[in-house]
């Protein structure tokens, strides 16, 4: 199964992936992303996949 990881240091909270995914991705209360799903369904996997490829710091990856 695919697994959404973040690198902390390098998110800048800009909500991209959280206003295309919400049901995964959120802002957390110290401001980096907070992964809701870590392992999201494959149904959702198209819409990770362009969330990830939003980022504009590169902070969101996708491994196996």
């Amino acid at each position: 199964m695919t697994r959404v990881e973040v690198d902390r240091d390098l998110c800048a909270s800009t909500g991209g992936c959280e206003a295309i995914l919400p049901e995964v991705f959120e802002i957390g209360v110290d401001g980096p992303r907070v992964i809701l799903q870590p392992e999201p369904p494959q149904r959702l996997m198209p819409d990770v996949e362009r969330a990830v490829a939003a980022c504009p710091t590169r902070a969101l990856r996708l491994a196996n």
